[in-house]
């Protein structure tokens, strides 16, 4: 790890101009420059044909290991947990409410200064009642240190999708990031269309919201296991060539499964500038092999635990128990970070140091190597400065009328929408 650094007179003007007022509130004697998600987005932009790394921090090490990557490769970072992970159900001890906190304790323990978004990802909204009681919900994420959160109600029909993100909107802050969705991922069932990207935008475009990121199913998984399923470049670049004048960039959700050339391509061939990574980091942490896709390699479909990597042996050997005996397979073994986080911390320091270390080395290499993201800290540092404020405003602009897309007129459009979901089922990250 990093020794801690001075702090340059940049630096300082933008703590003190560039953290949200959420974050000020909470942390008012923190040297952590915690921004709004839309300063991340904006700088991929300006600096072009790169993504910022969206690392799930499902345990402590890995948002210490992402943090200590992005210190080194100089890049600008989104912290995050998705609301299955972290949220009120969770099977992570890393949650909504603690991910900021943790975030600015490491941020000061190691001297990080570059700037980092506090992301709630896939807050999923999985049918009309789910609405309501999601309006207190998003205040408290709020409360508790977020500065960008993706609305994900595609699980709905087109329609309902919508009017969801409409009418939860008044709770997000104007100045946080923000990330909408129009498919579940699943592969290459159930592939999302411009169509389908353009009734969303448009339509929250009306209402005068305008959103960061979109996040679409283009043929990625979430999981652990290789396959010839990936994204499809393609289809990714005619979505976002058809939403231009909205100026919405892509969210790539599910980065595993697909190798450094294709992220590279995602990168430079679409307008992609958020590329979440999970299950890959959570596996690295733990000391297990993984491939160049971040997929971990199965031995007879057992993973395979790398002396001197990760975990202690006699730790492994804990998890896999608890594993059998709670009928826990393949993916399914990432509900071991609740039961295991609070043991995982009392092992020796050596081997705490080293799980962090291990997704540094992973995460660094994705930084400079696939995503182009090295030295993007500067620029978010550059546009506190020039605007002056923790708000950077919205790149795109109301453009379309809202009498064209009051609900009646929704509802009445989406039946025109030709899609295909895909199949019903459990498609949580």
């Amino acid at each position: 790890m990093m020794k801690p650094l001075k702090y340059s007179s940049d630096f300082k003007a933008a703590l003190d101009l560039g953290r949200p007022p959420n974050v000020k509130k909470l942390f008012p004697n923190s040297k952590a420059l915690i921004v709004s998600g839309k300063y991340i987005d904006h700088a991929m932009l300006l600096k072009g044909n790169c993504m910022a790394i969206a690392a799930n921090g499902r345990n402590s090490f890995v948002i210490k290991g992402a943090l200590a990557a992005a210190q080194r490769a100089n890049a600008a970072i989104i912290i995050e947990i998705a609301r299955s992970e972290g949220g009120t159900n969770a099977y992570c001890a890393v949650n909504f409410w603690n991910i900021a906190r943790q975030t600015d304790a490491f941020m000061n323990e190691l001297g990080i200064t570059v700037p980092v978004a506090i992301h709630a990802d896939h807050f999923g909204i999985k049918k009309k009642e789910d609405i309501e009681p999601a309006k207190t919900e998003i205040v408290s994420l709020f409360d508790a240190g977020i500065t960008s959160i993706a609305i994900d109600a595609s699980h709905m029909p087109d329609a309902q999708n919508l009017l969801a993100n409409i009418e939860l909107y008044p709770y997000i802050p104007g100045w946080a990031g923000l990330e909408t969705e129009i498919g579940e991922i699943k592969g290459k069932l159930g592939l999302s269309t411009p169509e389908e990207a353009l009734f969303l935008i448009q339509g929250l475009n009306a209402h005068n919201i305008l959103p960061n990121w979109i996040a679409l199913n283009n043929g990625t998984t979430h999981g652990i296991e290789a396959s010839d399923t990936g994204i499809y470049i393609e289809l990714t670049a005619q979505v976002h060539e058809a939403l231009t004048k909205y100026k919405v960039s892509g969210a790539q959700h599910g980065t595993s499964g697909n190798n450094s050339d294709r992220l590279r391509e995602i990168a430079s061939n679409t307008r992609t500038t958020k590329a979440n990574v999970a299950t890959a980091l959570q596996m690295i942490s733990w000391g297990l092999k993984v491939n160049d896709y971040g997929n971990a390699i199965l031995d007879n479909g057992n993973f395979i635990k790398q002396k001197d990597r990760g975990v202690s042996e006699d730790m492994w050997a804990a998890m896999l128990a608890f594993a059998k005996t709670n009928d826990l397979k393949g993916g399914n073994f990432k509900k071991l970070n609740l039961p295991f986080e609070n043991k995982l911390l009392t092992q020796p320091k050596k081997i705490r140091d080293r799980m962090a270390e291990n997704v540094e080395e992973f995460v660094y290499d994705l930084l400079t190597n696939v995503f182009n993201t090295t030295d993007t800290a500067q620029i978010v540092i550059d546009e506190i400065l020039k605007n002056r404020s923790h708000d950077p405003g919205f790149k795109a602009e109301k453009i379309e009328s809202e009498s064209e897309w009051t609900k009646e007129k929704i509802m009445e459009k989406a039946l025109n929408i030709t899609s295909d979901k895909g199949p019903e089922g459990d498609f949580d990250d």
